[in-house]
């Protein structure tokens, strides 16, 4: 977010866009990355979407484009060092230098550990740290040079250890020690780092776990609604308001943070 009020005595006016701040958000083509890089150009940036899935991160972008904003897809496996780079090259290329940078690109494979095979195990791991690591290594530099930059990583409630998810609650908690590493190597260049843990968020992504489950949505989402403090579920848009803020001028003295977005104190 790139906006500051201007106030006089007895009168508030409306924020005021500062131009030229660049955001990269990897996992856009749906769900939370998507709802993240909405919100993010709603706040003033240029929003770079970054997806394997090219079409997905079109279809974000494109409904950036048609809000009024500016915006780029981006097709790249974040797990692919030359294809991160280059991520981020072409977005500071196109739309200015990326200084706000959203770790969300993620997957699952779960199962219990006696049945996860190495396979499982390493892609969802590769995904998730060493995706964010190599993104957050090419975007770095332009942060530095700006000595202005965010970084948010999404971690889960996972990381605080759930059945049948021992590489993804790895993953989410190796999020955020990295995060806090992060915001102690790079705080004194104006750079905040912080982690968001979003707990049961209605994504495309839960809903195939869910499938897989053989438990009809709607009931395992009615189920879980009652055990969460608010009475209800997440939404995409829950997280990217978290993001917003963080990503925000705002959020200038927040760094090293797991902010959970749960619900309540676990989702």
């Amino acid at each position: 977010m790139t906006t500051q009020p201007t106030t006089t005595p007895g009168k508030t006016t409306q924020p005021t866009t500062m131009p030229g701040r660049v955001a990269l958000v990897t996992g856009a083509a749906r769900g939370i990355g998507a709802a993240i890089a909405r919100r993010l150009a709603r706040d003033g940036f240029a929003v770079a979407a970054v997806d394997t899935d090219a079409e997905g991160s079109a279809r974000t972008a494109n409904s950036i484009l048609e809000s009024g904003g500016r915006a780029i897809a981006v097709g790249a496996d974040v797990t692919h060092e030359q294809e991160s780079s280059r991520a981020v090259a072409r977005a500071s290329a196109e739309l200015g230098p990326v200084t706000a940078l959203v770790n969300n690109a993620g997957i699952l494979r779960d199962n219990m550990l006696f049945k996860m095979s190495t396979e499982d195990w390493d892609a969802v791991l590769n995904v998730h740290l060493r995706g964010a690591f190599l993104m957050t290594r090419a975007a770095q530099a332009h942060m530095i040079e700006a000595k202005w930059g965010r970084i948010v990583n999404l971690s889960s409630t996972s990381a605080l250890g759930k059945r049948g998810q021992a590489n993804y609650a790895a993953a989410k908690a190796g999020l955020q020690g990295f995060t806090k590493t992060l915001a102690l190597e790079l705080g004194k260049f104006g750079v905040t780092a912080n982690a968001i843990a979003p707990g049961f968020i209605d994504t495309e992504m839960v809903h195939a776990m869910v499938d897989r489950m053989g438990v009809e949505f709607d009931d395992w989402k009615t189920a879980a609604g009652r055990e969460i403090a608010v009475g209800r579920v997440g939404t995409p848009d829950d997280v990217a308001a978290v993001a917003g803020f963080l990503c925000s001028d705002d959020a200038a003295y927040v760094s090293g943070q797991v902010i959970y977005v749960a619900g309540g104190p676990r989702g």
